[in-house]
Order: structure tokens, then sequence, then C-alpha cells
């Protein structure tokens, strides 16, 4: 049966508003490779090589209804396609997935597409040459942790390590326990809804008393985010930017501030939203809120979605660098006590009770004067410490990919692999002007912090 976040992904979903979460995974191929032998190789991971081929959990779940069931059939033609890039650039593949993230999965199939995208020119001149995987799957079917979870036990540690297999077709490596999905009947839905009543008043009860007290880091209001160029009615179009920056330099600065390196992420997202802004003269006088999506999983095993959001204050109203990277603490500390007093259906049952009214307004595919939030930024945890392999290509890149909803126009999302921080940008270029540059500006932003704390004595402000 789904869970109430699933059926949520489902029900949300328009022509404007595909539900699907996905990445681009760049490859290097092995060295030496002839054009053969990448024909084999590209012909074998699509599963090309072998009509007989089935594929495995979750990769033959449909659905039935409000439930899940195995697939009776499969054709690999529906789910997996090989494009050749014509110059290679990083921009033409960019363009291209923009494409492929604007269509809706078929949901009379199993909720996946894979693509894999060749003669991806090198990184740099003497470079193995690349590949690229875009991998879409449905968020009804996982969140973003779960899929990176998912993918990465589907590569191996070993560059020696080849698996006859296509990805869709292969068992996935089990750690402490089976990674399938975990069912809940209604009696147990039913109870978990039930014992969240109290608490959930509770909580929403010291809410209304922090918002007298105008202690706005620690709690921020349904109707605090004020209107921006971010929040508008978008169209069918999506346009993927991406930029990848060495972990290191956020980890330099986390230690230097002693706070969290996702904090830094955050605050150098926020320089580059505030710079964007002020580019297109539309900079709100109040800053902007995110929504900070939170993992609820306690193992590393289950799919489905288990996460719920912290709004989080950008601090984009204020001009100092510092001030701004500690208000985004202190929101994110607090949401994170929140989270900790409850259990997971409590503190996603508080979250719905809370956003109830923005929730409505996009069932009934209303555009409200007032946003919730003005934007969606995501922290998907990936594998920081072992390289990963497939068939002998090594994964040198992930740039997740999310969702858009109506007002809201941009999503962020970001991966950790190795040491990389590997930012996935969705927005809709129709209604926000030179989003493309946005990218550039994550960059700028993290050398503003670097120039702030190691090279000049006294603050600046951006």
């Amino acid at each position: 049966m789904l869970g109430i976040v699933d059926l949520l992904f489902l029900l949300l979903e328009n022509a404007k508003q595909p539900m699907h979460v996905a990445g681009i995974c760049v490859f290097e191929l092995p060295k030496h490779s002839t054009s053969q032998d990448e024909a084999r190789y590209f012909a074998q991971l699509l599963g090309q090589a072998d009509v007989d081929n089935l594929p495995n959990f979750p990769f033959n779940q449909q659905l039935a209804g409000i439930f899940w069931q195995k697939t009776s059939r499969f054709d690999w033609h529906k789910h997996c396609y090989h494009h050749r890039l014509q110059t290679g650039e990083m921009s033409e593949l960019l363009e291209k997935v923009s494409n492929l993230h604007e269509e809706r999965l078929s949901k009379d199939r199993p909720l996946w597409q894979l693509h894999l995208f060749s003669n991806l020119q090198p990184e740099h001149e003497n470079a193995p040459k690349r590949f690229a995987l875009y991998l879409k799957i449905h968020h009804a079917v996982l969140d973003g942790v779960a899929a990176m979870r998912l993918f990465q036990r589907l590569l191996s540690g070993r560059a020696d390590e080849v698996l006859p297999q296509p990805l869709w077709s292969r068992q996935i490596r089990q750690r402490q326990s089976s990674f399938v999905r975990q069912n809940k009947s209604f009696l147990k839905h039913l109870t978990e809804q039930l014992g969240s009543i109290t608490p959930v008043l509770a909580e929403l009860k010291q809410d209304y008393k922090l918002y007298r007290q105008g202690q706005t880091e620690a709690f921020i209001g349904s109707l605090q985010a004020p209107p921006s160029l971010f929040n508008q009615k978008i169209t069918t179009r999506r346009d993927f930017l991406a930029i990848a920056l060495q972990k290191s330099r956020f980890v330099e600065i986390a230690k230097t501030l002693g706070l969290t390196t996702n904090d830094v992420i955050l605050a150098v997202c926020a320089y580059a939203l505030r710079a964007y802004l002020c580019q297109q003269n539309a900079l709100p006088s109040k800053s902007l809120i995110a929504f900070v999506p939170i993992s609820l999983r306690n193992n590393d095993t289950a799919l489905g979605n288990q996460i719920s959001f912290i709004p989080t204050n950008l601090g984009t109203a204020d001009e100092d660098l510092l001030v701004r990277i500690n208000k985004i603490s202190q929101s994110i500390q607090a949401g994170k006590a929140r989270m900790q007093r409850m259990t997971q259906a409590q503190f996603i049952n508080y979250t719905a009770a809370h956003y109830a009214w923005a929730g409505v307004n996009l069932a009934l595919r209303l555009y409200p004067k007032k946003q919730a939030f003005n934007l969606v930024i995501s922290n998907i945890p990936g594998d920081d410490n072992t390289p990963l392999y497939l068939n002998g290509a090594r994964l040198s890149a992930v740039y997740p990919a999310s969702v858009l909803f109506d007002g809201q126009a941009l999503n962020i999302s970001f991966a950790n692999y190795q040491d990389r921080i590997d930012f996935g940008l969705i927005a809709c270029g129709e209604v926000l002007p030179n989003i493309h540059h946005l990218p550039e500006l994550i960059k700028q932003g993290l050398g503003a912090y670097e120039n702030l704390l190691f090279y000049n004595k006294t603050p600046i402000k951006d």
C-alpha cells in the first residue's frame, strides 16, 4: 500500500508538475576502449544485449490503484534509450536532459526511464572518454535519499568487477537487511495517525507562543515567506543547470565558523539567490524562506518516501555574510530540535498541519498570492569515501534533479560524492530571466566566504 506522502506525489502530478526525481551520473570509460568495445558496453548497460533480461525490484513495480504490484510484462524499449551527443559538450547534455525532464512518466508501466548519452567530451585534455546516464523515477516510488542509496548499491567498489545484467535487472547489494519496501497495514497507518494528534497539537501550541514572542529563527510561520521572482506560475519548461565544487572548501569554512558543512552550503546558495535577485532588481525586503527536506529514515534500506521539511530562514535580507549564515544555522537547529521531539508520523503530520493551506492550494492547482516557502533546497547524501564503478567505468559526478511546483519556479539539489559537491538546479527558465547565471553565482558565493574568512581581517558585505 502506498504511504500518505507517496500518494501525495501522485495526486499532485499534472502536465506542469511532473513528479519524478532524477539525476545525471557521469562516468569515465575504461582506458584503451575502442569504438566496438563502447558499442557492446552501452548495449549491455541498457539491456539491449540480452532480450531475456527481466527487471528487478524496484524497477518491476507497477501501480495498481493505491498498491504496488510486480509487472506482468516488460518492454525495455519503453524504458531504456541511447542518445549520441553531437558536440559532446556538457551544455548539449544539459539541454537534452532539460527536455526529458519536462516529460511525465507513463502510469501504465513501471515508473522509470534510463537514458544513456555517449560521446561526452573528456573533462580535460588526456582525460578518459566519458558517457552519462540520466535516470528518472517517480517520487511515489522513492525519495531522493533512497534514489541515491539505490543507485550506489547497483554499482561496484571495484574497477575490475563486471556484472552481466543491466542496472535495472541487477540484484541490489544488501548490507544490514533486504532493500525492500516496508509495507504497513491500514491498521498500522491508522494507529500512527491517531497517536500523533496530541503531540502535534502540543507542538503547534508551542509554535504559537514563539510566534507571539517574535522568535523568527526558532519558529518560521507558514505565511512568513515574502513574494519573490521565484514564486510565479510555471510552464512545462525545465532548465537543468549544474556546477561542481570541491567539498573541502566548504568543510574548511565550516570548521572555521564552528558550523556544519550543510550550513555553509545553504549560505552559499543564499548568497547566489540574493545576488541573482539583485541583478534582476527584485530582491524582497524580507528574507527568503527555503524548505529543506530532511530524511526521517531510521535505517538505510527502506524505499518509498520518508521525508519531511524544515523551513529555513536564508537571511537574504541581511547584507552581512556572517549574520546571514548564523541565521541559517539557528533556523536549521531549531527545526532539527523540533523533529527530534517527535516520531516520524508525528513530524510528518505536524508539517502537514502547519502547511495545510499550502497543500490544499497545490492539490487544487490554485496559485496563492502568499507562499509558504520560496524554494526547495535539498541535500542528497552520497558516498564521500569509496569510488564507484559501473563495469569498469568510474563514476565521476552525480548531479541530482528534483521537482517544481506551480508557484515554485526553482529547485536546488546537491549531492556529495568523493571530494565534490555536485549541484543540480531545476528551473522554469520561461519565467526566470537569466537564471543560467545562478551556477556561477554559487561559485562566487563560495569564494566570498573564503575571502571573508581567510584573506580579509574585517567582515565584508556582498
